[in-house]
């Protein structure tokens, strides 16, 4: 049996604020954005990505708002692997994106921890090559 993940939920406060950010600051395709009776269902991917889209849902409980720019407890939530890490670094940065950590490099890779407009912690990394 083959199985993939191919979406994964990010709770976001509003869906026009979420889609601007992750398309125009981080440069992600907007894959779908369709109104579904009381909700929309918006679809962002990394441009040329393969793997799992991100859904942005926006929370409509006090409970989902209390996760907003906290899915994961603090902890870094999303991984974006790049092959030209100085350049999307340069590129995110010029964009506004807010670095928490700057570039290190370690023995699996290139690293530096950005937020999205949230606070959701993702890591821009480059693996090492072998």
């Amino acid at each position: 049996m083959k199985q993939s993940l191919k979406l994964i939920t990010l709770v976001v406060r509003d869906y026009d604020e979420a889609i601007a950010f992750y398309t125009q600051k981080l440069g992600f395709t907007l894959l779908e954005d369709t109104q579904r009776e009381d909700k929309r269902w918006v679809r962002v991917q990394p441009p040329g990505s393969e793997g799992p889209a991100l859904l942005l849902a926006r929370a409509t409980t006090p409970e989902q708002l209390a996760v907003v720019g906290n899915q994961t407890g603090g902890r870094v939530f999303l991984f974006l692997e790049t092959g030209d890490f100085e350049g999307d670094y340069e590129l995110l940065k010029s964009r506004g994106v807010n670095f928490i950590r700057s570039p290190t490099r370690h023995d699996y890779g290139t690293v530096a921890v950005f937020e999205d407009l949230y606070g959701n912690k993702f890591d821009l990394i480059e693996p090492r090559k072998h």
